[in-house]
């Protein structure tokens, strides 16, 4: 599955969650295989705290274990991680898709 992942992270705390996502992506399950990465330039919605970086990434996601064994190491550190599932809708396909899942 597709999972949209959206983290938030203090500032003061960007040397030392920079190295611990190294560290987890150097060690994960091969049931996780990244689409896309990137880093917000500015406040993505409303309630990020000042002073902090908001990263998106997106995620190719085989087991609930292997989001575990991200999420929770960003969280001791004290990022805020928020795990959105997605569903891809090709571009021109947007009837079809809803018909698909309609059911």
């Amino acid at each position: 599955m597709k999972i949209l992942t959206i983290t938030v992270i203090p500032v003061s705390k960007t040397a030392e969650m920079s190295a611990l996502a190294d560290k987890i992506m150097a060690k994960r399950l091969p049931d996780v295989s990244d689409v896309a990465q990137y880093v917000c330039l500015s406040p993505p919605f409303d309630g990020i705290p000042p002073n902090s970086m908001v990263t998106i990434s997106i995620a190719e996601v085989g087991s609930s274990e292997s989001l575990a064994m991200t999420n929770y190491p960003l969280q001791l550190a004290g990022g805020e991680v928020r795990r959105i599932p997605i569903v891809e809708v090709p571009v021109g396909t947007s009837v079809e898709t809803e018909k698909k899942y309609r059911g």
